[in-house]
Protein backbone atom coordinates (compact mmCIF):
# COMPACT_ATOMS: atom_id res chain seq x y z
CA UNK A 1 0.00 0.00 0.00
CA UNK A 2 1.36 3.38 -1.03
CA UNK A 3 0.31 6.85 -0.03
CA UNK A 4 -3.25 6.63 -1.31
CA UNK A 5 -4.85 7.03 2.14
CA UNK A 6 -2.75 10.10 2.89
CA UNK A 7 -3.47 11.49 -0.56
CA UNK A 8 -7.20 10.88 -0.09
CA UNK A 9 -7.35 12.76 3.21
CA UNK A 10 -5.06 15.54 2.00
CA UNK A 11 -7.41 16.19 -0.92
CA UNK A 12 -10.60 15.88 1.11
CA UNK A 13 -9.43 18.12 3.94
CA UNK A 14 -8.23 20.72 1.45
CA UNK A 15 -11.66 20.73 -0.20
CA UNK A 16 -13.44 21.15 3.13
CA UNK A 17 -11.00 23.91 4.09
CA UNK A 18 -11.78 25.77 0.86
CA UNK A 19 -15.52 25.49 1.51
CA UNK A 20 -15.20 26.62 5.12
CA UNK A 21 -13.18 29.64 4.02
CA UNK A 22 -15.81 30.41 1.37
CA UNK A 23 -18.30 30.47 4.26
CA UNK A 24 -16.20 33.09 6.09
CA UNK A 25 -14.61 30.69 8.57
CA UNK A 26 -10.91 30.94 9.33
CA UNK A 27 -9.75 27.37 8.64
CA UNK A 28 -6.34 25.83 9.20
CA UNK A 29 -5.04 22.32 8.56
CA UNK A 30 -3.04 20.30 11.09
CA UNK A 31 -1.33 17.01 10.25
CA UNK A 32 -1.65 15.77 13.83
CA UNK A 33 -2.82 16.83 17.32
CA UNK A 34 0.57 18.28 18.14
CA UNK A 35 0.40 20.61 15.19
CA UNK A 36 -3.14 21.65 16.15
CA UNK A 37 -1.87 22.48 19.62
CA UNK A 38 0.99 24.58 18.28
CA UNK A 39 -1.35 26.45 15.91
CA UNK A 40 -3.45 27.53 18.88
CA UNK A 41 -0.56 28.37 21.21
CA UNK A 42 1.89 29.90 18.73
CA UNK A 43 -0.37 31.50 16.14
CA UNK A 44 -4.02 31.98 17.07
CA UNK A 45 -3.65 33.11 20.70
CA UNK A 46 -0.84 35.59 19.88
CA UNK A 47 -2.95 36.93 16.97
CA UNK A 48 -6.11 37.35 19.08
CA UNK A 49 -4.41 38.36 22.37
CA UNK A 50 -7.36 37.31 24.54
CA UNK A 51 -7.67 38.69 28.05
CA UNK A 52 -9.92 35.77 29.01
CA UNK A 53 -10.37 32.21 27.78
CA UNK A 54 -12.73 29.31 28.35
CA UNK A 55 -13.95 26.13 26.68
CA UNK A 56 -16.86 23.79 26.13
CA UNK A 57 -17.11 20.02 26.36
CA UNK A 58 -14.79 18.43 23.81
CA UNK A 59 -12.84 15.19 23.91
CA UNK A 60 -10.70 16.47 21.04
CA UNK A 61 -9.69 19.54 23.07
CA UNK A 62 -8.35 17.28 25.80
CA UNK A 63 -6.72 14.87 23.34
CA UNK A 64 -4.61 17.67 21.82
CA UNK A 65 -3.15 18.45 25.25
CA UNK A 66 -4.41 22.03 25.04
CA UNK A 67 -6.52 21.77 28.17
CA UNK A 68 -3.58 20.71 30.35
CA UNK A 69 -1.52 23.57 28.95
CA UNK A 70 -4.12 26.34 29.08
CA UNK A 71 -5.78 25.68 32.43
CA UNK A 72 -2.73 26.96 34.32
CA UNK A 73 -2.04 30.07 32.21
CA UNK A 74 -1.48 33.18 34.31
CA UNK A 75 -1.31 35.77 31.52
CA UNK A 76 -5.08 35.74 31.01
CA UNK A 77 -8.25 35.02 32.96
CA UNK A 78 -8.94 31.30 32.71
CA UNK A 79 -12.51 30.13 33.24
CA UNK A 80 -11.99 26.40 33.69
CA UNK A 81 -15.44 24.88 33.25
CA UNK A 82 -13.96 21.38 33.45
CA UNK A 83 -12.95 21.91 37.08
CA UNK A 84 -15.66 20.25 39.18
CA UNK A 85 -14.25 21.30 42.57
CA UNK A 86 -16.61 24.29 42.82
CA UNK A 87 -19.79 22.23 42.76
CA UNK A 88 -22.58 22.09 40.15
CA UNK A 89 -24.23 25.46 40.82
CA UNK A 90 -20.97 27.40 40.79
CA UNK A 91 -19.84 25.52 37.70
CA UNK A 92 -23.07 26.36 35.89
CA UNK A 93 -22.60 30.03 36.72
CA UNK A 94 -19.03 29.87 35.38
CA UNK A 95 -20.36 28.41 32.14
CA UNK A 96 -22.67 31.41 31.87
CA UNK A 97 -19.76 33.78 32.41
CA UNK A 98 -17.70 31.87 29.84
CA UNK A 99 -20.13 32.97 27.13
CA UNK A 100 -18.44 36.39 27.30
CA UNK A 101 -14.85 35.15 27.27
CA UNK A 102 -12.58 36.71 24.65
CA UNK A 103 -11.72 33.24 23.36
CA UNK A 104 -13.70 30.00 23.53
CA UNK A 105 -12.37 26.59 22.47
CA UNK A 106 -14.44 23.51 21.74
CA UNK A 107 -15.07 20.77 19.20
CA UNK A 108 -17.83 20.04 16.72
CA UNK A 109 -20.01 16.97 16.32
CA UNK A 110 -19.80 17.16 12.53
CA UNK A 111 -18.62 19.32 9.64
CA UNK A 112 -20.17 18.92 6.21
CA UNK A 113 -18.40 18.86 2.86
CA UNK A 114 -19.96 22.22 1.99
CA UNK A 115 -18.47 23.77 5.12
CA UNK A 116 -21.26 23.78 7.73
CA UNK A 117 -20.83 22.96 11.44
CA UNK A 118 -23.54 20.77 12.99
CA UNK A 119 -23.83 20.31 16.76
CA UNK A 120 -26.15 18.90 19.41
CA UNK A 121 -25.88 20.00 23.06
CA UNK A 122 -27.28 19.10 26.45
CA UNK A 123 -27.49 22.52 28.14
CA UNK A 124 -26.46 24.69 25.19
CA UNK A 125 -23.35 26.42 26.54
CA UNK A 126 -21.19 25.06 23.74
CA UNK A 127 -23.52 25.99 20.88
CA UNK A 128 -24.39 29.23 22.68
CA UNK A 129 -20.74 30.33 22.57
CA UNK A 130 -20.45 29.18 18.98
CA UNK A 131 -23.41 31.32 17.93
CA UNK A 132 -22.69 34.52 19.87
CA UNK A 133 -20.64 35.92 22.73
CA UNK A 134 -16.91 35.15 22.67
CA UNK A 135 -14.89 37.34 20.33
CA UNK A 136 -12.97 34.35 18.95
CA UNK A 137 -14.07 30.71 18.79
CA UNK A 138 -11.70 27.86 18.00
CA UNK A 139 -13.16 24.58 16.76
CA UNK A 140 -10.93 21.50 16.90
CA UNK A 141 -12.12 18.86 14.44
CA UNK A 142 -10.75 15.42 13.62
CA UNK A 143 -11.18 14.12 10.08
CA UNK A 144 -13.68 11.51 11.31
CA UNK A 145 -16.22 14.30 11.83
CA UNK A 146 -16.47 15.10 8.09
CA UNK A 147 -19.76 14.06 6.47
CA UNK A 148 -21.48 14.69 3.16
CA UNK A 149 -24.33 16.97 4.22
CA UNK A 150 -26.48 18.07 7.15
CA UNK A 151 -28.70 14.96 7.00
CA UNK A 152 -25.63 12.75 7.33
CA UNK A 153 -24.35 15.01 10.11
CA UNK A 154 -27.53 14.58 12.12
CA UNK A 155 -27.55 10.84 11.52
CA UNK A 156 -23.92 10.59 12.68
CA UNK A 157 -24.67 12.57 15.82
CA UNK A 158 -27.81 10.69 16.85
CA UNK A 159 -26.54 7.21 15.94
CA UNK A 160 -22.96 7.52 17.19
CA UNK A 161 -21.77 10.75 18.81
CA UNK A 162 -24.63 11.15 21.28
CA UNK A 163 -24.69 7.54 22.59
CA UNK A 164 -20.89 7.49 22.77
CA UNK A 165 -20.82 10.79 24.66
CA UNK A 166 -23.55 9.59 27.03
CA UNK A 167 -21.35 6.58 27.78
CA UNK A 168 -18.30 8.81 28.25
CA UNK A 169 -20.21 11.08 30.64
CA UNK A 170 -21.87 8.12 32.42
CA UNK A 171 -25.37 9.50 31.90
CA UNK A 172 -28.45 7.57 32.98
CA UNK A 173 -30.00 7.27 29.53
CA UNK A 174 -31.27 4.23 27.57
CA UNK A 175 -28.60 4.65 24.88
CA UNK A 176 -25.77 3.68 27.26
CA UNK A 177 -27.26 0.17 27.36
CA UNK A 178 -28.09 -0.20 23.68
CA UNK A 179 -25.65 2.12 21.83
CA UNK A 180 -28.54 3.64 19.88
CA UNK A 181 -30.85 6.63 20.31
CA UNK A 182 -34.29 6.11 21.88
CA UNK A 183 -35.37 9.77 21.70
CA UNK A 184 -35.65 9.38 25.46
CA UNK A 185 -37.32 11.41 28.19
CA UNK A 186 -34.49 10.92 30.67
CA UNK A 187 -33.65 13.91 32.92
CA UNK A 188 -30.02 13.29 31.91
CA UNK A 189 -30.73 13.36 28.16
CA UNK A 190 -27.86 15.13 26.38
CA UNK A 191 -29.69 15.67 23.07
CA UNK A 192 -31.53 18.96 23.59
CA UNK A 193 -30.20 21.84 21.48
CA UNK A 194 -29.33 21.67 17.77
CA UNK A 195 -27.28 24.24 15.91
CA UNK A 196 -26.23 24.48 12.27
CA UNK A 197 -23.61 27.12 11.54
CA UNK A 198 -23.55 27.84 7.81
CA UNK A 199 -21.28 30.88 7.93
CA UNK A 200 -19.05 32.66 10.42
CA UNK A 201 -20.13 36.16 11.35
CA UNK A 202 -18.19 38.33 11.56
CA UNK A 203 -15.81 36.85 9.03
CA UNK A 204 -13.06 34.74 10.66
CA UNK A 205 -14.61 34.97 14.13
CA UNK A 206 -14.78 31.16 14.13
CA UNK A 207 -11.55 29.32 13.38
CA UNK A 208 -11.84 25.64 12.47
CA UNK A 209 -8.71 23.51 12.80
CA UNK A 210 -9.08 20.36 10.71
CA UNK A 211 -6.84 17.63 12.12
CA UNK A 212 -5.68 14.88 9.76
CA UNK A 213 -6.37 12.11 12.29
CA UNK A 214 -9.46 10.54 13.83
CA UNK A 215 -10.12 12.39 17.08
CA UNK A 216 -12.91 12.70 19.59
CA UNK A 217 -16.43 11.37 19.14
Amino acid sequence: MGNEIKDYWDMRLLRVQENLRANNFDCRLAENPGRAKSLVLEEIIPEARPASISWGGSATFKETGLYDTLKDRTDMQVMDTFDKSRGPEANLELRRQALLADMFITGTNAVTEQGYLVNLDMIGNRVGALVFGPRKVIILCGRNKIVGDTDQAMERIKSYSAPANALRLQKKTPCIKTACCHDCESPERICNVWSITEKSFPKNRICVILINEDMGL
